[in-house]
Parts: C-alpha cells; sequence; structure tokens
C-alpha cells in the first residue's frame, strides 16, 4: 500500500458502522445529518483506502462483505475508544479516579467510597487496580493513586495518609500459623515470594547474614496460589490481609517490623481539584483506627 491507501478517517468508520446498524444507506444518511450521496462518497473513499470490498448492496438492503464483518468489529471498538476520550478530556473534574498496585485502602476502603459518596457526591469515584511502580498514575490510568513505597518519578508528588502494620502471609499449615505473630528471624530460613515492581518487602529487611530466599511474582492471585502450597512465604501491608482473603491461607503480623507508610501520589504540575480532600479524607479514617497502634505522623501536605 501507498502512503495515500493508509489513510483512513474516524468520519469514515462511523459511516460504515451507521450504515450496517441502519441498514440502508438513506437512514445512515439521517442519522449522521448528511446526504445519500456524502455516505455514499465517504464509504467509496473507505474502500479505497483499505483496498477491499466492506459491503454488499442491493435493492433491497446493505450486508457486510467478510472483510466488512471484521473492519465493523474493530471500528466499533475505535469509536468507543474515541468516545471515552472525548467524555472523559471534556467532563472535566467529574469523575476522580484513584489507582492501587495489589490492595487499594484495606479496611478503609469501604468506608472511604461510603464517606466519599456522601461527602461529595458531584465527583464520582472509581478505584482502579494497575500493577505498576506508581499504580497507574504515569500511565494514564488514573488521576491519584495509593502507593506504599516513595515514589521516584520528579514529575510526582506525594503525601503519607496512614501506617499499615506487615503481616506474614503463610499457608495454613505452616508451623509458624499457630503463633499470634512472628518475627523477622523466623522468617530468614523461608523462601519469601516478592513482587520488586509494587511490593514493600525486600531483603533489606533482614541483616546481611540472615536474608530469605526470594522469588519473585507479579501478581497478586499468583502470590496467594503459591503461598497456600506452602512452597514460599510471604510479606505484605496489613491492607492486603483484609483486601484477600484466601482459604488455606493465613496472615500474621510481624511485630519487629517497621510498619508500611501509605502514600497517595498525584501529578505535580496538574493536580486533580479533588487531591487535598482525598488526603484529609484518608488520613483521617487511618488516624480514627489507629491500625499502627502508634501515633499517625501523616503529613497535611497541600498540592501545588
Amino acid at each position: 500500500m501507498d502512503g495515500e491507501s493508509l489513510k483512513v478517517e474516524f468520519r469514515q468508520l462511523r459511516c460504515l458502522v451507521a450504515i450496517v446498524d441502519e441498514g440502508t444507506f438513506t437512514d445512515a444518511a439521517t442519522t449522521l445529518g448528511v446526504s445519500q450521496a456524502a455516505v455514499s462518497r465517504t464509504l467509496a473513499s473507505l474502500e479505497r483506502a483499505l483496498g477491499a470490498k466492506l459491503l454488499r448492496r442491493t435493492s433491497r438492503e446493505v450486508t457486510p462483505t467478510a472483510t466488512g464483518l471484521r473492519v465493523v468489529a474493530r471500528a466499533r471498538r475505535v469509536l468507543g475508544e474515541v468516545e471515552d476520550l472525548v467524555r472523559e478530556a471534556t467532563s472535566g473534574h467529574a469523575v476522580l479516579r484513584i489507582g492501587y498496585a495489589w490492595s487499594a485502602l484495606g479496611r478503609h476502603t469501604s468506608a472511604f467510597q461510603r464517606r466519599w459518596a456522601l461527602d461529595r457526591p458531584e465527583t464520582g469515584l472509581h478505584l482502579v487496580r494497575v500493577n505498576s511502580a506508581t499504580a497507574g498514575l504515569a500511565e494514564g490510568a488514573c488521576d491519584l493513586a495509593v502507593v506504599r513505597r516513595p515514589t521516584e518519578d520528579r514529575r510526582l508528588d506525594s503525601a503519607i495518609v496512614g501506617l499499615e502494620r506487615r503481616m506474614v502471609a503463610l499457608a495454613a499449615d505452616d508451623p509458624l500459623a499457630g503463633r499470634r505473630s512472628v518475627r523477622l528471624a523466623d522468617l530468614s530460613g523461608r523462601t519469601l515470594l516478592i513482587d520488586r515492581r509494587t511490593g514493600t518487602t525486600t531483603p533489606d529487611l533482614w541483616p546481611p547474614h540472615s536474608r530469605p530466599a526470594t522469588e519473585e511474582t507479579q501478581d497478586v492471585d499468583d502470590w496467594l496460589t503459591v503461598i497456600a502450597t506452602g512452597r514460599c512465604v510471604g510479606m505484605t501491608a496489613e491492607s492486603t490481609a483484609h483486601q484477600y482473603r484466601r482459604p488455606g491461607v493465613l496472615y500474621r503480623p510481624v511485630r519487629d517490623a517497621e510498619p508500611i507508610a501509605v502514600r497517595l501520589a498525584w501529578w505535580r504540575d496538574e493536580p486533580h481539584p479533588a487531591t487535598q480532600p482525598v488526603i484529609e479524607l484518608l488520613t483521617a479514617l487511618y488516624r480514627d483506627d489507629g491500625e499502627s497502634g502508634r501515633e499517625n505522623p501523616a503529613r497535611r501536605t497541600r498540592p501545588r
């Protein structure tokens, strides 16, 4: 194909889908608000661009060819994505998307959603799970992100909103499962299953001479499945224990491990208008719950 034949326009796809949906060129023209001749020209230009016949036209009906069926299916997806893009770009800040990697806010997730709906019904809230270092923020999947380790991207700012205990995840028949809590030393001879991209646990939590062996995973469901076999153990934030209860897996506090700071991250140069209210609500939820057993040092950083 030459350069000209590769040019497919949005209006051409919209025209093709309208013809198929309406059944005739006349009805498609009415739906699109153009003349029937314009519909015919637009379809012909699309067929030239693709180098294929897309529709069979008789005096009674218009039906897609085999190629036309495939093109229509993809055209619908493209049109849907464009409509979503336009809706998102023109909706202002009517929707707030908050990303997270493994677990959202643990026991606070439901309370946060309910309080937000009551206090700010004008701003819809969507929680989005994205297993990346910025929980979808750098990828454009969300407006704010809940992360549990410092952000390294200089384009981002963050504020600590709470603390969570570190928990070890064990198979239900593990020798340590009968204890109410464990120490780091109890795990030094085990194999630790970690996620280096988003996880909060590294061998550096242990002294150099007693660090556990490690294996890697990139998904919380796989993490739980392996732990249930007893081959590995895992260490995670307390929110995971509340968010992911799994038969065959138990969680126990690690009493000599430092708690995990829960951070809210946002774009430094373009923070969502709801950033500060989210910080304040999450800080209050963690403070009131007191699940760390100590004063929450959350800093109320106002986005610039």
